[in-house]
């Protein structure tokens, strides 16, 4: 690989980092000091367990935990992106790291980020279809890592790989993890009755998100079966940061201003 492609794509992780800081910057001054309804609005987590009563036995019960601080939240998935990029591009050592990864078709730096923002922002699109069960929360969060880190178990086991002889065993299990957060969201979404009265922003939440779920397999298929510019690992590498930007993007603004729909 040429030092200036790997010099480039540091300038434009660079970039990026700075993209995603000044949404983040923005979105909390959006909440705190103009809109202050996202400020308001904190979902109240709940934890269920059993209760005993003499007289009854055993009974469901529930009690509240915290108010989750949307506004702060959907800012720091943000900022976590931001601080990716930033710790790629600027501190040498780790940069040195990513570029000698980048060489072996590997990014750990990408999936951790992604198991860790992605499953922040799933976690609140979940609180707004009305999760607010702490141990369903939880699982959906650790879920949603676990299929990051699929990702990141395909890139490893496949390194120095033939095209032809790809073990596409973590795309597979992955693939079918991610699917989970979503069963049970959507199982909330069509609990209710009139789904003609579902509010616009969840429609495009569902919508988006979809879009972008399969916009990143797609990419990382393309770079396995070698199609095109994606036989060159940098270029899927581009690709993923692009689709990274335009779907935290989409998705932090939907989800923020969803917290202002009644």
């Amino acid at each position: 690989m040429k030092d200036e492609t790997l010099q480039g794509l540091k300038k434009f992780n660079l970039i990026m980092g700075v993209v995603h800081f000044v949404q983040g910057v923005l979105m909390l001054v959006l909440a705190f000091v103009v809109i202050r309804e996202v400020a308001e609005f904190s979902p109240t987590i709940i934890q269920h367990y059993l209760d005993f009563d003499p007289a009854v036995g055993l009974f469901p019960a529930s009690s509240d935990l915290f108010e989750l601080p949307f506004g702060v939240m959907v800012a720091l998935f943000l900022f976590i992106s931001a601080g990716a990029h930033f710790l790629i591009s600027l501190p040498k050592k780790t940069n040195d790291i990513y570029n000698r990864d980048l060489e072996k078709g590997i990014n750990k730096f990408r999936w951790f980020e992604y198991a860790l923002s992605s499953s922040i922002m799933i976690v609140l699109i979940a609180t707004l279809f009305g999760v607010y069960d702490i141990a369903s929360l939880i699982l959906i969060f650790v879920v949603n890592a676990s299929m990051n880190l699929f990702g990141l178990v395909m890139e490893q086991l496949n390194s120095g790989k033939e095209k032809s002889n790809v073990d596409w065993g973590p795309f597979i299990w992955g693939s079918i993890a991610g699917l989970a957060p979503w069963i049970v969201i959507i199982t909330y979404m069509v609990g209710f009755a009139d789904l003609s009265q579902v509010p616009w922003f969840v429609w495009a939440i569902v919508g988006t998100y979809f879009v972008a779920f399969n916009t990143f397999p797609v990419n990382m298929v393309l770079q396995y079966k070698g199609v095109g510019k994606w036989k060159d690992y940098l270029y899927g590498e581009r690709t993923y940061i692009v689709l990274s930007l335009v779907a935290k993007t989409i998705l932090a603004w939907l989800v923020f201003f969803g917290a202002m729909q009644p």
